[in-house]
């Protein structure tokens, strides 16, 4: 596609023309989707900086590690986080590019916080230099408590869009959504749902300044109606903050489904934590996880990583080209609707795989049973989890270690509750606006930035994502003999 730029002259106005030089302002880079948009970035364009917003605190310096960090007010745990996964995440990019994170500059800050905790000199910097914001950070815990919730995952955003509307350059504000922000319906459409929401976010806000986090949790299930927990309804309010507070800002929405390990970048199957499935599967091959509530009939909403990653960065640049004829934020979903996978598929995959690719580690012979009733998982969980739990902790004890699994199964049983909603509905959700999207990008950027959910072969993720866990989360080398030692101990379970 060819534009024209004011002075006249013809420019190649593709994904990566656009970010040149570009200046973006990031929050939660240190979450999992916010590592894969930087490395992306860096690797695939010549954006000129990365203001890069973590969680602040004193006596902390940036520069302890990489060596190319300022020296901020930065929390030691969030500088921890970014590092820690610089060795996996980072690697490719390095490899091309040694000196691309020269190119990442930390700001202390904390959505928690009055004004985000951003310093006033930081502000200046960020309102002069800023041409793209991306507003990824959240609390994604579905049993977060409902004050703290609505501090990082609302009122935050009210107050980034304050901050936007100071930036003189601004060319493109992206908000990180959910596609699971409405799923108190089960068709949900690329649009706003106002209606659904019990009481407007500026009335929820205007509450949560009157009483105090104590009064105001004890209020979440008036206060939430239909909204299965606190994520998903401070989530649904932020989207109302952006219909109603974004103003002329060329602002759009994106809403991912269950983001999961990378389809092929930075790297296959690469993860940093135990997301959706990937913990479920996780624990089955360690033989800890041998029960699950889910209907498997029901399809499951999964989306790679790199591929949220390249559909927010391609958002951006379509938000900039349109920004003079914007008159309601646009929003576009990603799923797997016209290329759906059930759980069975995931279900049936795990013991299969373990088989062949057994973890050196396990603790009892890897098996998964399903039942789709609440009470009948909760009676057999007593059996295969809880008491086998407290027979471990007990020979822990008498070893002088700490228990464990007693807290484990717990939190196994708690997310089996908080997930029942969505492991036993088939949500469908429109993409039109992510499809009309896809046929605006050139082919170069269709390779480059590929988010064709259709194209995707789920069997052949399935296996890779299987195959990645050992090494990304458990920390193992897959070898033949790492493979033959895990086979030896499986047979050694099963007698």
């Amino acid at each position: 596609m060819q534009f024209v730029q004011s002075n006249g002259a013809e420019m190649d106005y593709d994904i990566g023309g656009f970010y040149k030089d570009k200046v973006v302002f990031l929050t939660g880079a240190t979450g999992f989707m916010g590592k894969v948009m930087i490395e992306k970035l860096l690797r695939s364009t010549d954006v000129k900086r990365i203001y890069a917003m973590v969680r602040s605190k004193r006596g902390h310096n940036l520069q302890e590690r990489l060596q190319l960090w300022q020296k901020e007010e930065v929390s030691a745990n969030a500088v921890k986080a970014f590092h820690n996964s610089a060795s996996q995440v980072f690697k490719v990019l390095l490899s091309s590019k040694p000196e691309a994170l020269q190119r990442v500059q930390f700001i202390a800050g904390d959505c928690c916080e009055p004004d985000l905790g951003i310093r006033e000199e930081d502000r200046r910097l960020l309102c002069a230099e800023v041409h793209i914001v991306i507003h990824g950070a959240a609390t994604v815990r579905f049993d977060e408590a409902l004050h703290k919730a609505l501090a990082i995952n609302t009122r935050a955003t009210r107050l980034m869009l304050q901050l936007a509307k100071e930036m003189k350059h601004l060319e493109s504000y992206l908000h990180i959504s959910t596609a699971f922000s409405n799923c108190v319906i089960l068709d949900i459409e690329e649009k706003f749902y106002p209606e659904h929401l019990p009481c407007s976010a500026d009335n929820v806000l205007a509450l949560s300044e009157m009483v105090n986090n104590k009064v105001l949790d004890n209020m979440s299930a008036g206060l939430m109606g239909s909204f299965p927990n606190t994520y998903i309804f401070t989530k649904a309010l932020a989207e109302d903050i952006v219909l109603k507070e974004s103003g002329s800002l060329p602002v759009s929405i994106c809403r991912p489904n269950i983001i999961m390990s990378a389809d092929k970048e930075p790297m296959v199957g690469w993860i940093d934590n135990l997301y959706g499935p990937i913990g479920f599967a996780y624990g089955a091959g360690m033989g800890v996880l041998r029960v699950i509530c889910v209907n498997l009939d029901a399809h499951s909403n999964l989306v790679p990583v790199d591929y949220a990653s390249n559909l927010a960065i391609a958002i951006i640049w379509e938000t900039s080209r349109k920004k003079s004829q914007c008159q309601q934020p646009a929003i576009y979903a990603i799923g797997n609707a016209s290329n759906p996978i059930d759980y069975s598929k995931i279900k049936n995959a795990i013991p299969k795989y373990r088989k062949e690719f057994p973890m050196t580690n396990m603790l009892w012979y890897p098996y998964l049973l399903n039942v789709t009733s609440m009470w009948t998982y909760y009676f057999l969980a007593f059996f295969l989890h809880t008491l086998p739990g407290y027979a471990l902790d007990l020979a822990l004890r008498v070893v002088g270690r700490k228990p464990q699994f007693g807290k484990i199964y717990k939190k196994i049983n708690d997310t089996m509750k908080l997930l029942h909603y969505f492991n036993h509905n088939t949500f469908r959700f429109d993409m039109k606006n992510t499809y009309r999207l896809w046929e605006l990008m050139s082919p170069k950027d269709r390779i480059t930035y590929n988010f064709d959910i259709n194209s995707l072969d789920w069997d052949k993720y399935i296996i890779k994502s299987l195959r990645a866990i050992p090494f990304y989360v458990g920390k193992e080398v897959d070898t033949p003999e790492s493979i033959a030692k895990g086979k030896k101990l499986m047979l050694r379970l099963v007698l």
